[in-house]
């Protein structure tokens, strides 16, 4: 008997009808982008992370660097992260014209190690991104500390934090970014790329939705410098099952 290591087609069979009805829903609408479908996952997932908006884009590494935008992050600035992270959260960074400067781990809980940030801190750093692994979340308080008293953002790599809490609050409910990934293995994933950031800010979440569509604030209108990234109907429509 063969047991695939990473089995991804067994949780669809177990989901097919439906998968298989929900995909079927957006056809027969003839609407796979910005429709009904995004709209109604972005409130079921902002209503689940117990906070106010979420943001569907196309991936994570999108989420990271739209997040950093919003904040104006970009050329001569310096973003501290973890070493023990995938390669996009450096390339996120790295995307955007800032450069990543990575700090060493904690060795129980494999995150970020809080002790290690202010030396790595000078006036070009203007924001921290931690990376909660495995569903454990990063040490936040002291982050968050370090982070206001030197008046630097945090944006959370919650990528692999779906459902996870800190402190008795859902991964997502925070006044910092928190962006997550919905690439087929991640824990709540879909049939291709997706992403979501989550924020309780209003400003914020306007400024986001104007940068996932090439900074357009209504159709042909642009006010300020976006990219393309859109989490597609189909797999709004999936991931809500």
């Amino acid at each position: 008997m063969i047991i695939k290591f990473n089995d991804l087609r067994r949780q669809y069979e177990s989901l097919r009808n439906e998968i298989d009805s929900s995909i079927k829903r957006v056809n027969n609408s003839g609407y796979y982008l910005f429709g009904d479908e995004l709209k109604s996952f972005e409130e079921e997932f902002a209503s689940y992370c117990n906070c106010k908006y979420a943001i569907g884009v196309a991936n994570c590494t999108d989420a990271l660097a739209i997040s950093l935008m919003a904040y104006d992050i970009g050329g001569g600035d310096e973003v501290i992260t973890s070493t023990n992270t995938a390669i996009p959260t450096g390339m996120a960074i790295s995307q955007t014209g800032a450069k990543p400067i990575f700090i060493d781990i904690l060795k129980e809980e494999q995150t970020m190690n809080p002790e290690l940030i202010e030396e790595k801190i000078n006036k070009r750093t203007k924001a921290i991104i931690p990376v909660h692994l495995y569903g454990l979340p990063s040490k936040l308080d002291e982050i968050n500390n370090i982070a206001g008293k030197y008046n630097i953002k945090v944006i959370e790599d919650a990528a692999q934090a779906h459902g996870s809490f800190y402190k008795n609050k859902k991964i997502g409910d925070s006044e910092n970014l928190c962006c997550f990934s919905f690439y087929p293995s991640k824990n709540l994933g879909s049939l291709g790329d997706g992403g979501m950031i989550t924020t309780n800010n209003k400003d914020l979440y306007e400024k986001i939705r104007k940068i996932r569509n090439y900074g357009q604030t209504t159709r042909y209108k642009s006010d300020l410098i976006g990219i393309n990234s859109r989490l597609d109907e189909i797999n709004s429509a999936v991931l809500r099952v």
